[in-house]
């Protein structure tokens, strides 16, 4: 068993579940939780050198442009529904992460396959 797939699928899904809680029930810790899991994935994406880490990254990437900033919005007292509009982003960001974490696993099992 490769650990290091195990620890950036575990944060990958922490991040989708988390922001979908957030979506789902609005709580500001969630919302915390939430940025600090997409963080986590983000930085154990940053080495990897498989066919889609560039996709995956960027998926990353554009999670963390939502997240950041609706955290920030968030403390600010900003307009509740700009903040879930926010992660809703991630939230898509994150699905789309979690196909392609699968498409990689796919690929990876029928290289394995051939050989």
């Amino acid at each position: 068993m490769d650990w290091s797939k195990v620890g950036t699928a575990f944060f990958v899904m922490m991040s989708l579940t988390t922001t979908a809680g957030f979506v789902y029930d609005g709580d500001p810790y969630e919302l915390i939780a939430s940025v600090t899991f997409n963080l986590i994935a983000t930085l154990l994406k940053l080495g990897s050198k498989k066919t889609l880490s560039a996709e995956m990254l960027a998926t990353s990437l554009a999670a963390d442009l939502h997240l950041i900033p609706a955290l920030i919005f968030y403390e600010m007292g900003a307009r509740t529904s700009l903040v879930i509009a926010l992660a809703w982003g991630a939230l898509i960001a994150n699905i789309f992460s979690v196909i392609i974490l699968l498409v990689e696993t796919v690929l990876e099992a029928k290289e394995e396959e051939w050989w």
